[in-house]
């Protein structure tokens, strides 16, 4: 895949990148869109393919492999900034699931904060901050441990 300068295309190219990686259960190629970069969950930073793999490894259940899920990412509202080789993003998400025993469903929705950056080889994340939960549904057949709204 040839990467694009225009951030219109490849911000959200690496937006929707991530989802399809995560539903499909390709963990790895999700964390290594994170090679320059670092995920931010409250607090903590985590930073390095091997530690956000992990850190997906120990959130997520997995039927032969795939979550079953489907992450919706809409709303991109992306601010290029003046040098033109950085950008934020806010954007929302929404996480649906058919899990065995369990009907299609909307599992939560919330949003990210990214911050991208540009140099040789194209764009990159640079963080993404799980911002905020906004609702949450059943996320039992989706998450080793529940996941909880916040404001």
């Amino acid at each position: 895949m040839t990467a694009s300068a225009d951030p219109a295309i490849a911000i959200p190219n690496l937006l929707y990148s991530y989802a399809m990686h995560f539903d499909d259960g390709d963990f790895g190629s999700a964390a290594a869109l994170f090679d320059k970069g670092t995920v931010i969950v409250g607090d903590h930073h985590i930073a390095g393919r091997t530690a956000i793999l992990a850190l997906w490894q120990q959130w997520v259940k997995t039927y032969d492999g795939r979550p079953l899920t489907r992450h919706l990412v809409t709303n991109p509202i992306i601010d290029l900034h003046d040098t033109g080789d950085t950008a934020t993003c806010r954007s929302q998400w929404t996480v649906m699931q058919a899990a065995p025993g369990f009907p299609l469903q909307v599992v939560a929705t919330g949003r990210y904060h990214d911050r991208f950056g540009r140099d040789a080889e194209g764009w990159h994340f640079v963080t993404r901050e799980y911002l905020q939960v906004d609702l949450v549904g059943d996320s039992s057949a989706h998450l080793i441990q529940p996941m909880t709204q916040r404001a």
